[in-house]
């Protein structure tokens, strides 16, 4: 079938909408009518070749949302009509998988990165029938239609609003779960939070929801900080014009007990590391563009815990019903994160990514004709 896609056509490069031909879905995906799509920094490393190793012309896209239209003769707990939320990409039977722990998968990087299903197939072609690079997080749903892995597709309530949940599919679930399942922060501890784009004021909604009671945001936009404020933050530092150490200290004389970091920045970190009370854990979520380097000879005695968490530590079938749940009963207001844009004005949304304009971008996609 053909459809339309946003298309990467060599490094860095703007995305641009094209006409393209989508095979028919395989035994165990499904094809998806793609709704509405977040916008991620994962897709901006992707495109720049920062992280991952997609050759070009690609067809990216990671947070997909949209309404079954067929599904593969091996998908039993899917069916055409269901709403969806795409997530990442697992093999579903290595023995990470089964632990309970997908998102560290022995398959991961195939199935995500590598700009082609697991066999080395694609799924979109150009009409001259040559492949295009796809398969981006199992699913490539900067389109107008998606084919997608069926672990990697998630029914939800029809009563829960598709256009914007598609972030739940990673950004979000990777600042909440990190909250939630990996650092398990318990009611009435304290928490800081370094960075507040979307990963971050997702972890500071989910500390609000776990009923921490002090709740550090840290960044450098005091927009951002002050907007943290309405979303559970009871304290907010700008690292710019305050000394970090010295006010964490000045809150809690003792330290923090848990520490969220989206930067992957060495001084972020290791601000962070210095202010967590003995015995405190951190998770590290961020993509660093240099080498981590810790200062471990101070941390030796202190029995922290370093997490480096993906994905939230998430089992999205599970998990991300749970967010929509949180977010219809008011715990969980993600969508004051979300700013929507038509899908012929994706390099702008990308632009306002990059830029901090907005939050989380997301695509209307629906009906979209050229």
């Amino acid at each position: 079938m053909e459809i339309t896609a946003a298309i990467v056509g060599e490094k860095g490069s703007d995305f641009k909408l094209s006409k393209v031909l989508l095979d028919e879905p395989g035994s165990e995906e499904v094809l998806v009518k793609i709704v509405a799509t977040g916008i991620c920094h994962t897709d901006m490393v992707a495109r720049d070749f920062i992280m991952g190793s997609p050759n070009f012309p690609v067809i990216l896209g990671h947070e997909g949302a949209g309404i079954i239209e067929k599904i593969g003769e091996d998908v039993h707990h899917l069916k055409v009509g269901d709403h969806v939320v795409l997530t990442y990409g697992y093999c579903g039977e290595c023995e990470i998988c089964r632990s309970g722990t997908p998102a560290y998968c022995y398959e991961f990087f195939q199935r995500n990165f590598s700009g082609a299903r697991v066999d080395g197939t694609h799924s979109h072609h150009d009409h001259n029938h040559q492949p295009i690079n796809d398969n981006f997080f199992s699913q490539s749903s900067f389109a107008t239609y998606s084919i997608a892995h069926k672990n990697n597709v998630i029914a939800v309530p029809k009563d829960a609003p598709l256009e914007i949940l598609g972030p739940l599919g990673c950004g979000i679930q990777t600042g909440s779960g990190a909250i939630i399942n990996t650092l398990k922060v318990k009611v009435g501890s304290s928490v800081v939070v370094s960075g507040t784009g979307a990963v971050g004021l997702s972890a500071v909604m989910a500390a609000k929801a776990s009923s921490a009671t002090t709740i550090i945001a840290v960044d450098i936009n005091d927009e951002r900080l002050e907007f943290s404020k309405e979303l559970g933050a009871t304290h907010t530092i700008n690292s710019l014009k305050e000394n970090v150490q010295e006010r964490i200290r000045e809150i809690l004389p003792n330290g923090v007990q848990y520490a969220v970091d989206t930067t992957g920045r060495n001084e972020v970190i290791n601000n962070s590391l210095a202010v967590l009370a003995p015995v405190g854990e951190i998770a590290i979520i961020g993509v660093a563009t240099k080498p981590l380097e810790l200062e471990t000879n101070i941390f030796l005695t202190k029995g922290f815990k370093i997490k480096f968490v993906n994905q939230g530590d998430s089992v999205p079938q599970e998990f991300i019903p749970k967010l929509i749940k949180m977010y219809q009963h008011g715990q969980f207001p993600f969508d004051k994160l979300i700013k929507t844009y038509a899908f012929e004005d994706i390099n702008q949304a990308v632009e306002d990514s990059e830029k901090g304009r907005t939050i989380k971008s997301v695509l209307l996609i629906g009906d979209y004709k050229a």
